[in-house]
């Protein structure tokens, strides 16, 4: 059986090359990276078996948000974030970019890195993935 990842050539360490390329200061092994990019330090963990990447940066703890900018987070969510999404994990809000290995692009990536990057840039401003906004 060969796995979607095998079939379109998106693998660990072919994600690690990629990462060397567009990041510095890298930490971790296959699967779990450390990395500054785009002005952030970014988080990549993947699921080779699972075909899953995430991409993500903290941001703020929850405990520092306030009602309306958890509503604005969930709002950029449906128009600014675009790739991007404000999410939460363990009591932190992240930006988190989140796709299936197999099919992923660098193109994608690089964007996606991006797009978390600039959420976590834009919090408490325009909220935006800082690439275009949809439907507008």
């Amino acid at each position: 059986m060969i796995m979607a990842s095998e079939a379109s050539g998106m693998n660990n360490r072919r994600l690690e090359t990629l990462i060397r390329e567009i990041g510095d200061s890298v930490e971790g092994k296959l699967g779990f990276w450390q990395f500054n990019a785009y002005g952030q330090r970014l988080i990549c963990v993947t699921d080779e078996s699972h075909d899953r990447l995430r991409v993500m940066v903290p941001i703020v703890e929850e405990s520092e948000l306030d009602s309306e900018q958890l509503a604005t987070c969930m709002a950029a969510n449906f128009d600014r974030a675009l790739d991007a999404r404000y999410c939460f994990s363990d009591g932190t809000l992240w930006g988190a970019f989140i796709h299936p290995l197999g099919c992923l692009t660098s193109a994608h990536f690089r964007s996606g890195c991006q797009q978390v990057a600039e959420l976590a840039k834009n919090f408490g401003t325009s909220y935006s993935s800082g690439v275009l906004r949809f439907g507008g």
